[in-house]
């Protein structure tokens, strides 16, 4: 029977000027998983992991890692995970390999044993050329590396990364998700947040889909995307106001509101082969010719989009004050 290497029940906890920043949050991640916490900014993601990492105490609710009470046990828990935030925590006057040498005699592992680990990391993580330089010399792909494998210097089970790809380019950050696969293969456990829908469905096993301090779904990607049923037909128009006019005639025909987004314009559909047919043949008579269009099965950001309203980069960040 699969076993739980993270658990919270009623989290709740709330910054000062009365934001509610977590709204009581039930979770449960299984060992050896990616367990993916999907929302925009503001939605509660990184308090939780602050709660996970010993650094917030809840307002009311408890959360467990590896079993332990991360109030009760703060020490035990933090001697168990490894913790890459949304910023690289590592000092840019020292070069790679001291920072990661540094790392390991603060967690008593000896000089010997530092300095091979260090390597060992930086060896994996692609970072040997630059291992002599100063961090501050580096880019932002190999800094977000850097970090990764600053959290995992002390061989932790569980390992926190809070939006690791921020920032990062897609070549950087397809780098970084490879190496957390391999990490999951070894059997590390993650608790991965971010605000991209891909990487979620690449990722994570589990997804939860956070908003406003709340859980609102949770569920593979593949039992999230099911819920929506529905073929998603989308099209580019020459100009915003074609687009109105397409949308206008979409909704005619389905009797619900498409998305308008500029020149684009998006509808869900039961029949979308049948319904592609009747759609094109209505632009006709209105000669509305599309730029692009598609066919394609619901994903993770129609999902999110169905729950909140907006998309996950949509939405504003809530001013979060700190306790």
């Amino acid at each position: 029977m699969p076993t739980n290497a993270i658990e919270a029940e009623g989290l709740v906890l709330r910054y000062k000027g009365g934001v509610l920043a977590l709204n009581g949050v039930d979770l449960a991640v299984e060992e050896g998983t990616v367990f993916g916490l999907l929302g925009p900014n503001g939605a509660g993601k990184t308090t939780a992991v602050r709660i996970f990492t010993t650094t917030l105490v809840p307002d009311s609710g408890w959360a467990r890692v590896l079993g332990l009470n991360v109030v009760e046990h703060a020490e035990e828990v933090r001697a168990s995970i490894g913790l890459a935030g949304q910023f690289a925590a590592v000092d840019e006057n020292l070069t790679g390999y001291e920072n990661l040498r540094l790392i390991g005699q603060l967690n008593q592992l000896g000089r010997r044993r530092s300095a091979q680990r260090s390597r060992e990391l930086l060896s994996r993580f692609g970072l040997d050329e630059t291992a002599n330089r100063p961090a501050k010399t580096f880019s932002g792909g190999q800094r977000r590396r850097l970090d990764v494998a600053a959290s995992l210097v002390a061989r932790p089970s569980i390992l926190f990364l809070d939006e690791p790809t921020t920032g990062l380019d897609p070549q950087s950050r397809n780098d970084l998700w490879v190496m957390i696969e391999e990490l999951v293969a070894e059997g590390t456990t993650v608790l991965l947040t971010t605000q991209y829908l891909e990487e979620a469905d690449r990722l994570a096993s589990i997804v939860a889909v956070v908003d406003h301090g709340k859980v609102i779904a949770q569920g593979t990607p593949e039992e999230l995307k099911s819920k929506m049923g529905r073929t998603v037909l989308e099209l580019e128009m020459s100009s915003p106001a074609d687009a109105a006019a397409t949308a206008e005639a979409l909704e005619r025909l389905s009797g619900e509101a498409p998305q308008l987004s500029g020149a684009k314009v998006e509808i869900k559909v039961d029949n979308g082969a049948e319904f592609l047919t009747r759609a094109l043949r209505s632009l006709d008579r209105r000669k509305l010719v599309p730029l692009h269009l598609a066919l394609r099965e619901p994903s993770l950001d129609d999902v999110f989009l169905s729950l909140t309203g907006h998309r996950a980069e949509e939405e504003p960040a809530r001013q979060e004050v700190k306790p």
